[in-house]
């Protein structure tokens, strides 16, 4: 029985210690940061929030529509540099955001690719108007998890470099 339990305890260890070590390394960003958002290669600065669950997009100008019997949205984006996109995107869900002390706020849940330095991942985004926030994107932990650590004595430690950002 001993010998059973000793085997079990190397195997389980073994198997722990080995799933470790095949884990990829996590990338360490700052808390603020160049992304760019596809489609439109729009490239904008980013709070990356460990406390939020989605990622934010500042969108003031959002327009709904039907489209083949499903919801759209329009909405523009503007660029650090100024440059206005507009996007149209499948309405993925209605978010109800609760807020302490606010009333809950219902908001278009779309998907977007963001590329921050290497990584390219198609997240949902809720699209919000952020015009009173210094960053128009804030990135959450659906972005986030598994792939990055985020330093917060760090900011602007990459730029986007992802082959769909590059892509026109």
């Amino acid at each position: 029985m001993r010998r059973c339990f000793c085997f079990v305890l190397v195997m389980l260890t073994i198997f722990v210690v080995g799933r470790q070590a095949a884990a990829a390394p996590k990338t360490i960003v700052g808390w603020i940061e160049k992304v760019c958002i596809c489609p439109g290669s729009c490239l904008v600065r980013a709070k990356l929030d460990t406390g939020a669950k989605n990622c934010s997009l500042n969108a003031p100008n959002i327009a709904e529509f039907q489209r083949n019997g499903e919801t759209w949205v329009r909405f523009d984006i503007i660029s650090k540099s100024g440059e206005k996109v507009t996007l149209e995107r499948k309405v993925q869900r209605i978010a109800s955001i609760k807020r302490q002390g606010a009333i809950v706020q219902r908001r278009f849940a779309i998907r977007l690719g963001i590329c921050l330095g290497t990584l390219y991942k198609e997240v949902e985004v809720n699209l919000v108007d952020r015009s009173d926030f210094l960053y128009p994107l804030l990135i959450g932990r659906n972005f986030i998890s598994g792939d990055l650590i985020v330093d917060p004595s760090t900011k602007f430690t990459t730029r986007p470099s992802c082959k769909e950002a590059l892509q026109p």
